[in-house]
């Protein structure tokens, strides 16, 4: 496909916008937060200012316990034995996350994503089978600023410029906590509280991983690589690491940390026409789970693995719009998580 080095350098800058994906700045558990960007932006090494915006919307209303489904049968009769397991009805997110890069340099590129998160939210409780009605259904519902990242790329390794590594980190924009377990007082950042249902009467606060952002610090380390594998079709990989570096939900009884995420992401793309771009991506994802006191240990961890066809298009010189769809083809979760059956983005990149 590259017969020059000009048209390989245009696959370095996506790689580092998009490393910065939506997958962690979402609180989700194990959902579908792992689309990678970088293929879908339009590839440019170009020096100067990259400018994006793009819309994920996530549906999570499909109960699942290890790789299955769990039935309305078994929704109902989850805490028959006595158990305690939060038995969740849906919970409806939508993410628009603006990007801002800066490349002073082929070799260099600066990047900041910033999230606007708008979740709903509703639950059964920990209920048993003569209970699982709208009776006992609460919900909650909150928008706002989510969890910036920044990360610096430098991809100057070879001489092609289709190798590079990130460094970055995400910081505690988005408001964030929940209510101390030994003494019931608010902890953290203005955190959302239930407005509806027996929670709501009982004066409770939506689950910290469900807030606008988690009062972590995290680090991020980043790779990535792509390919031509024949005259048009362009391959990619790309994996990333995140973690809590600081948490400030640290006080007994009212301390919080997010699980680690890992992500690995490949694909291929079929360049015979450059202004329309067909395209196939892999998505994996590897979560831990939460800590502390106000986290879901039980239901916050798994592994999950996407298939993500996507299309984009040059509407302009300088413009890209995109769209993907992703649909789950593998899940191991821990405990009872509500899961996306399936999940859409749309975005548009803009260079100057």
């Amino acid at each position: 496909m590259f017969i020059n080095q000009k048209k390989n350098l245009r696959y370095v800058l996506p790689f580092a916008v998009s490393m910065l994906a939506p997958a962690a700045a979402y609180a989700c558990a194990t959902c579908g937060c792992s689309l990678s960007t970088d293929a879908a932006m339009g590839y440019s090494a170009e020096t100067g200012w990259r400018i994006s915006l793009d819309y994920t919307f996530i549906n999570q209303n499909q109960l699942r316990n290890g790789s299955s489904s769990v039935s309305n049968a078994q929704t109902a009769a989850v805490n028959d034995a006595g158990g305690s397991q939060e038995v969740e009805r849906q919970t409806v997110n939508r993410y628009i996350n603006l990007g801002i890069a800066y490349s002073p340099s082929p070799n260099w590129n600066i990047s900041a994503i910033i999230p606007y998160v708008s979740r709903s939210h509703t639950t059964y409780g920990s209920v048993t089978s003569d209970q699982l009605d709208a009776s006992h259904v609460s919900g909650s519902s909150n928008t706002g600023l989510g969890d910036i990242k920044l990360i610096g790329s430098y991809q100057g390794i070879l001489p092609t410029h289709n190798l590079g590594i990130q460094l970055g980190i995400k910081l505690p924009t988005g408001n964030y906590g929940g209510q101390n377990t030994l003494t019931g007082a608010t902890v953290g950042r203005n955190p959302t509280f239930f407005s509806t249902g027996p929670n709501a009467s009982d004066g409770q606060a939506l689950d910290t991983s469900l807030q606008p952002g988690t009062g972590s610090t995290d680090i991020i380390l980043g790779a990535y690589y792509y390919q031509a594998i024949s005259q048009n079709f362009d391959a990619f990989i790309n994996g990333q690491f995140q973690s809590a570096i600081h948490e400030n939900l640290n006080q007994a009884g009212g301390d919080y940390r997010p699980g680690n995420i890992s992500t690995v992401s490949f694909g291929v793309r079929y360049e015979a026409n450059p202004k329309v771009v067909p395209q196939l991506q892999i998505n994996l994802t590897r979560k831990s789970a939460d800590q502390g006191a106000l986290a879901d240990t039980a239901g916050t961890a798994g592994r999950v693995a996407y298939l993500s066809p996507g299309i984009s298009v040059a509407v302009l010189d300088n413009m890209q719009i995109y769209g993907f769809v992703q649909k789950s083809i593998y899940s191991q979760l821990t405990g009872y998580q509500l899961f996306p059956r399936w999940t859409a983005s749309i975005g548009a990149t803009y260079a100057f």
